[in-house]
């Protein structure tokens, strides 16, 4: 590699390299992992689409409401036509059921385009963003893409430290990313103690509180978090479709924030970024709370069947809010292949710095039980092999 006279890094002296072109933030950046599907599963071990269980990306295993299935499916008849770039009829259908102003909610391709939208709009060269160890990875994925300063802050028992949080701010921090429950340790913050720090935060902050778990939450657990905006101009509640609505498929979020903050974030919102199907299928999500009663109740039995026979295994877990358990395994990449090997796709985090810990969706019950069978076999197994070694 070699520099021209302008200083440009040239892979030979035919043409640049596209590395040489991209911004330094991007270049440092490895691709966010998804959880691996089915179908890849599928062909690399001969295992049968049907005989794989996926308990990988916190998917709501009751997959979506009928209504919602429904309402897409009509809306594919009029897919030649661009989606209503405004979303107007979910933005009053959302206003509506949460007691809000239309132009409170900003529409995003998932909540993850919801948090490249405030990177994108309020973070840059020259400015920092503080986030939690152990925290969504996106956080720090997108603010190191517009060329931002990342700030994470070590955890405190697998959560935020909100004041060790807050003593990380700067003068040059623009965002503060919260995640409540947080996604991949399942942790839970008091709803006291999010207020506190929401609103103790310094002028100069936009502060984004992802709350894409909090309908698995029982009430008393939950923080009032929509009716704050009308008290905080730089607070931005995001959440979600993909989990407890089960339309992780068609990909749909959205924020709520002060109308001006909104406003902000339109500007660089991409237009059509949320396609007709799901905006008539989130219509239906939100209108049908029994739905959402139903999924709620399904993911804390199978909770209580997760932790029950991990505690029966003698495995370590992070107590969770959200609809997964993140469980200590030790050996976690081997542990990964073996069940992978078995047809059983997990969650390995050692992306996250958690090299030892698995994070494990909640599923239907005989999924769940599944899991706990082979997970008995492997570790059992392995003790096993580990005996001899020490007997030899």
């Amino acid at each position: 590699m070699q520099c021209d006279e302008n200083g440009i890094t040239m892979s030979s002296r035919a043409g640049l390299s596209a590395s040489a072109l991209a911004q330094a933030g991007v270049t440092g950046i490895a691709p966010y992992q998804t959880g691996k599907p089915i179908a890849e599963l599928a062909r690399e071990t001969g295992i049968a689409e049907g005989d794989i269980v996926k308990l990988a990306s916190n998917e709501n295993p009751l997959g979506c409401s009928p209504a919602a299935q429904a309402a897409a499916q009509a809306a594919m008849a009029d897919i030649a036509r661009y989606p209503d770039g405004a979303g107007f009829d979910l933005k009053v259908t959302l206003s509506r059921h949460f007691g809000l102003a239309p132009g409170q909610v900003v529409l995003g391709n998932g909540s993850n385009d919801v948090l490249d939208l405030v990177a994108r709009t309020f973070l840059g060269p020259g400015c920092s963003s503080v986030y939690s160890q152990y925290a969504f990875a996106v956080y720090g994925l997108a603010t190191q893409a517009v060329g931002a300063t990342r700030i994470e802050v070590p955890a405190r028992d697998f959560g935020h430290d909100l004041a060790a949080m807050r003593a990380a701010v700067r003068p040059d921090t623009r965002v503060v990313w919260l995640a409540n429950p947080n996604n991949p340790t399942g942790t839970l913050l008091a709803p006291e103690a999010v207020r506190d720090f929401v609103f103790a935060l310094p002028e100069h902050v936009v502060v984004v509180l992802d709350e894409a778990y909090t309908e698995y939450l029982e009430p008393q657990q939950r923080c009032d978090s929509l009716a704050w905006v009308a008290e905080h101009p730089r607070l931005l509640v995001t959440r979600t479709f993909a989990k407890i609505h089960g339309l992780a498929g068609l990909r749909i979020g959205y924020g709520v924030g002060h109308a001006e903050l909104v406003g902000l974030l339109q500007r660089v919102r991409q237009p059509f970024n949320v396609n007709t199907p799901a905006q008539a299928a989130a219509i239906a999500a939100l209108n049908d709370t029994d739905f959402v009663t139903r999924s709620a109740a399904a993911n804390r039995a199978g909770m209580a069947q997760l932790c029950a026979g991990l505690d029966a295994l003698g495995l370590a877990y992070i107590p969770s809010a959200g609809n997964f358990v993140t469980v200590e395994v030790g050996d976690a990449a081997g542990i990964n292949r073996a069940l992978l090997a078995r047809g059983i796709i997990v969650r390995p985090l050692a992306g996250y710095g958690m090299p030892h810990h698995l994070r494990v969706s909640v599923g239907l019950a005989a999924e769940n039980q599944r899991l706990l069978d082979v997970l008995a076999e492997i570790t059992s197994a392995r003790e096993g092999s580990n005996i001899a070694q020490r007997q030899q």
